[in-house]
């Protein structure tokens, strides 16, 4: 079985550890620990009867609870989507007819399968992970003025896998700088409303900025693909002609208007971030040969003296619990590694089965 790109392939791991995937605890992946929430669950109960109809294909009532979510937004600024890896496909695509693209390294690797899928030229830029997690600088130069405004510009925040947080002063100035800046805030949610420094509040004012959202991390509901985009209506309305007519499936628009509107579990999730993300930290500084990076986000970056890819190895077979390997990262490599942040029960776990094989 080919060794996975992505985190998260439990088939691949009980494979490696000689067991059924229901046994792999699994940090690989950043997905909530706490989910899905019942009302996610109600949701889907209740479109079941639905199933002999097709999806709405303009998705009214899911783009009405995303507005709402969003209040200054209207929906016709927002386009649900097959995850936020099907809307980055289509970012990519306009990305590619630039003259080039500035991409934050290391980086999330559909990101390069997307834009190569499209012939984009690539430009990249290696940040640097250490230092404090916020007030942190992007190391995109000043474009000379024979490219300026025709070059494109792809990032995430928080920065995906070191869960570094940029703030909005950071990104404001350059936005004016590219054709087109893409800013993919897949993990945005995992911070409370008050501290998030996303660009939703100002993509009305830049007709050439476009903000990814998942609602599969956050809501831990990965298996539904369900995410969506907020740009310009005229570039959504582009999209939505490129694309398959029906990209979301009832029950995941079903999920996804419930989930929105569940500020019960929201609330949950931002009160268990912060304890079990320092728990986990404080317990991987301890280790022997391990230093994990501070993170904004549910998942933290460590830098290992062993191959990670040994580590990922002896610990699933040792105590069925996975890891993510950094191979994927090339700027990274085999001495790095990722995990997720679970429960503080769970954190333990992966504490003790690392301290066993160290």
């Amino acid at each position: 079985m080919r060794r996975p790109t992505h985190g998260g392939n439990l088939a691949w791991a009980a494979a490696l550890a000689g067991c059924s995937p229901s046994l792999i605890l699994d940090f690989s992946a950043s997905i909530n620990p706490l989910g899905p929430p019942k009302s996610a669950l109600a949701a889907i109960e209740q479109a079941l009867a639905d199933l002999t109809a097709y999806p709405d294909p303009d998705y009214a009532q899911l783009r009405a609870s995303l507005s709402q979510f969003h209040p200054t937004l209207t929906p016709d600024w927002i386009l649900p989507g097959n995850g936020s890896a099907e809307l980055l496909t289509w970012a990519a695509r306009e990305l590619s007819e630039l003259e080039g693209t500035c991409l934050l390294t290391p980086a999330f690797s559909d990101y390069q399968r997307a834009l190569e899928a499209f012939g984009a030229k690539v430009r990249k830029y290696p940040i640097d992970l250490s230092g404090e997690v916020l007030e942190r600088p992007l190391p995109i130069p000043n474009l000379k003025p024979e490219i300026q405004n025709r070059s494109g510009l792809l990032l995430n925040n928080p920065h995906n896998p070191s869960g570094q947080l940029f703030n909005r002063e950071a990104i404001l100035p350059l936005i004016s700088q590219f054709a087109l800046v893409v800013v993919d805030e897949a993990f945005m949610d995992f911070l409370p409303p008050n501290q998030q420094p996303s660009l939703i509040s100002v993509v009305q004012d830049y007709p050439n900025l476009v903000i990814l959202r998942s609602l599969t991390k956050f809501y831990s509901l990965p298996g539904l693909r369900v995410g969506y985009c907020i740009a310009h209506p005229d570039r959504l309305r582009r999209w939505q002609e490129w694309r398959d007519p029906w990209p979301v499936n009832i029950l995941a628009a079903a999920a996804a208007t419930a989930v929105v509107a569940d500020t019960q579990f929201q609330q949950q999730t931002w009160d268990w971030l912060p304890k079990a993300r320092s728990q986990l930290f404080q317990g991987l500084a301890l280790l022997p040969g391990l230093q994990p990076y501070p993170s904004a986000a549910n998942f933290l970056l460590v830098q290992s003296e062993q191959p990670s890819s040994q580590l990922l190895l002896k610990l699933l077979k040792h105590s069925r619990i996975l890891i993510r390997d950094c191979l994927s990262f090339p700027e990274l490599g085999d001495r790095f590694f990722r995990v997720a942040v679970r429960t503080e029960a769970e954190n333990q776990r992966l504490l003790e089965g690392l301290e066993a094989i160290l």
